[in-house]
């Protein structure tokens, strides 16, 4: 197994057996130039408790090696979602860790305390690695997920290196899952505000016009599978 599958995959592993979560699709993807086989998309879920959606994209003769995982908490939860990439190409790893608040953080600062705050000392340490770089992400991109968020190009050593902080991410967004967000922290945000501001903020995440790793998606399985990919992160667990 590649070292971009580990960390991905061995998330997956932990989240899927700490939530029991189970297989409910499994489809092969294949490269629209030449049909090759080139990855899979799976989704995993337990109804009330979280739908989770891998995507792998595999391609030795580009020196690609792409993993992708997001694990979605129900619609009418404050529970953040929580996500992690890891990619090689090329001779150069990259890696997005974060969870995704559910409530404007700007005007919920007892949320923000409760689920982002214990992610800053592993955020911090994280940036003390060695051979991290910055990502070049859009400001958009970045309004869109949490002030927590890392995302870095790596070299091997640091690669390796951040397989501890994905696992303290992983680790608090699973106490989040199991336990709940306390009322008290919400400030009224609750049902149909929760699930309503969930639908907005996937349609702009998986915006083509906002992330444009999506036009190579395209190149790489065709329009049309690629848009049943983003169909699957938008509504994994809402319907």
């Amino acid at each position: 197994m590649s070292l971009s599958a580990e960390l991905c995959l061995g998330t997956v592993e932990a989240i899927a057996a700490r939530l029991e979560l189970e297989e409910i699709e499994s489809v092969p993807l294949t490269s629209a130039m030449d049909g090759s086989p080139v990855g899979v998309h799976r989704v995993l879920a337990r109804d009330g408790v979280a739908a989770l959606v891998y995507v792998s994209m595999t391609v030795e003769a580009f020196g690609l090696d792409s993993h992708m995982c997001f694990a979605f908490t129900p619609p009418d939860s404050a529970v953040p979602h929580f996500t992690v990439d890891s990619v090689l190409a090329g001779p150069h790893y990259a890696f997005h860790l974060d969870l995704m608040p559910r409530v404007d953080p700007g005007a919920n600062l007892a949320y923000v305390d409760h689920c982002f705050t214990p992610l800053s000392d592993a955020h911090s340490q994280a940036g003390e690695i060695d051979g991290l770089t910055p990502a070049h992400l859009s400001r958009r991109q970045w309004q869109l997920m949490s002030a927590w968020m890392l995302a870095h190009r790596a070299d091997e050593d640091g690669f390796r290196a951040v397989f501890g902080t994905v696992a303290a991410y992983r680790d608090h967004w699973l106490s989040l899952a199991v336990d709940g967000v306390p009322d008290v922290v919400l400030d009224g945000a609750a049902g149909e505000q929760l699930a309503e501001r969930d639908a907005r903020h996937r349609a702009a995440l998986f915006n083509p016009d906002v992330d444009p790793v999506w036009a190579q998606v395209d190149r790489l399985l065709g329009p049309d599978v690629s848009a049943r990919v983003r169909d699957s992160l938008t509504t994994a667990g809402r319907t």
